[in-house]
């Protein structure tokens, strides 16, 4: 468990990590709140306050008198692409830009990285933790993971200011094509203290894997954005058939 790291927030990331990686499988029954009180060492309170928060979330279901299940997959969109940076696109709207590191380690593979990044069990992979400012404020917090293997080293100055021109200019990747999955979520407390936020408010949640022009993922990031600080712009080009 990170450090701070309030234990509803511990237990609601391994649940959610835990359907990640499909050990609880979309439409299945978990465990009981009494059997993941003995399986985390925790108060059923904590057990209840992660799975409410995942249930407000959409990742589960509950039906009475039957159990907490995994919600079906939700429908996705896809966004518009763009190649600007974030101080780029922040800079055309007359404000400031800053990218704050909140802390790089490099830690083992868990199962879900695995499965996501494609990496050995215990592979290295560099956990690397930003803050997104406009004007001072925060309005982006962001925890991206790349293997060791693909850009070995990332430095704080290539944190705070691209990840992706660091890795094209110094480790030679080229990120191709990202595959982005946008949800709504609510703040819990790491994500309200990160982003200077409510605890319980919506913020926007965006999880992308981004792949070299070999198809390898080389990133995997998870970004929550308030949202009173930020709205997104869909542009879609129809072909005159």
């Amino acid at each position: 468990m990170e450090k701070n790291q309030a234990l509803h927030v511990y237990i609601k990331e391994e649940i959610l990590n835990r359907i990640k990686s499909n050990i609880y499988k979309k439409g299945e029954k978990i465990p009981t709140e009494l059997e993941l009180c003995k399986d985390f060492d925790v108060s059923r309170t904590t057990v209840r306050t992660a799975l409410n928060q995942l249930t407000l979330e959409g990742y589960l279901v509950r039906h009475q008198g039957k159990g907490t299940y995994v919600a079906e997959q939700k429908v996705k969109q896809t966004l518009s692409h763009t190649v600007k940076r974030y101080s780029d696109q922040v800079a055309v709207q007359g404000k400031r830009a800053e990218i704050v590191l909140v802390g790089i380690q490099v830690i083992p593979a868990t199962e879900l990285l695995q499965q996501t990044l494609q990496v050995a069990p215990n592979d290295p992979v560099q956990r690397i933790e930003r803050v997104r400012k406009a004007n001072g404020e925060p309005t982006q917090y962001e925890i991206a993971y790349i293997p060791w293997s693909v850009a070995p080293g990332v430095t704080k100055e290539h944190a705070e200011t691209s990840l992706y021109a660091a890795m094209k200019d110094v480790f030679q990747i080229h990120i191709a094509k990202t595959t982005e999955h946008v949800e709504i979520a609510f703040a819990d407390e790491r994500i309200a203290n990160q982003l200077d936020y409510e605890e319980g408010l919506p913020c926007f949640y965006i999880e992308t894997i981004a792949e070299d022009a070999n198809g390898k993922i080389v990133e995997y990031s998870r970004s929550f954005f308030r949202g009173d600080k930020t709205n997104f712009v869909i542009e879609r080009n129809y072909p005159n058939e």
